[in-house]
């Protein structure tokens, strides 16, 4: 699964999740452009990734709710790198919202950064991939928008409507041999390394034993670099060129996907 010669956008890739990412597309040779909020972190990721090769990062900041940000850098990226193959949008954010009363603020900051940033950053991507004939577009969903959770609904909704879009342009767009999947993951972010420093002895007790039980491969949540950013590889590169429309659970079997 070499990527060499391939040009990649990341959304979301200063840290975590998307910094994984963008360190496993360098060091399988792609020319890689990150793009974040996190203009300080964004840097030093690109950098570093850079430093190892053989490919190469640099960091462009966007806001993925603008979509005249987004079509503009899109555009200087694909003009900088000879085009795009590949856009991965990992850009996201997470929070409990009251499900009784809905917080317009918190409703409207989900819905925006999570599925409006992946229709603006995926129509971007189309518009530079279709000229060329092929291109592959990776979304970011989550188990939270396939099963029940308890003061998460909000936020389940928009991953929800991330499956549904992928699916849905992921047949509209085929036929210009543009691909569209969506990897669902569960592996250990800042976020939620956050969430588990504010529980107590007790209660982080009580979730590592509930994660032991509900996760069949190895019991905890996986590994960004270790167990995510190879599918991600395999996602971008010609080895996947007969795959699209898909939602691949990458969580240690927490889920099954139909």
């Amino acid at each position: 699964m070499d990527l060499a010669g391939k040009k990649i956008i990341v959304t979301g890739g200063a840290q975590g999740i998307g910094a994984a990412i963008v360190r496993a597309y360098v060091a399988a040779g792609a020319t890689t452009v990150a793009m974040d909020l996190q203009e300080e972190l964004g840097h030093r990721t690109a950098a570093e990734a850079s430093e190892h090769g053989p490919g190469q990062a640099t960091f462009q900041l966007l806001d993925v709710t603008n979509r005249g940000a987004v079509d503009k850098a899109f555009e200087e990226a694909a003009a900088r790198l000879g085009g795009l193959d590949v856009m991965v949008n990992v850009a996201g954010v997470q929070s409990f919202v009251d499900v009784i009363q809905v917080d317009e603020a918190a409703y409207r900051r989900l819905f925006d950064i999570n599925v409006l940033g992946t229709m603006n950053t995926n129509g971007a991507a189309y518009l530079a991939m279709k000229p060329r004939g092929n291109g592959a577009i990776i979304n970011f969903g989550s188990e939270s928008g396939l099963t029940g959770e308890p003061d998460n609904a909000v936020y389940g909704a928009t991953k929800g409507a991330v499956h549904t879009w992928t699916r849905s342009v992921a047949r509209q767009w085929g036929p210009d041999g543009i691909r569209v999947n969506a990897v669902l993951p569960y592996v250990v972010t800042p976020m939620y390394q956050k969430f588990r420093d504010a529980l107590s002895p007790e209660a982080l007790a009580r979730h590592d034993h509930e994660v032991q039980t509900a996760i069949p491969l190895g019991g905890k949540f996986g590994d960004p670099d270790k167990d995510l950013a190879p599918v991600l590889v395999f996602l971008a590169s010609d080895a996947s060129r007969f795959i699209t429309g898909q939602m691949l659970a990458v969580d240690g079997g927490l889920v099954s996907v139909r």
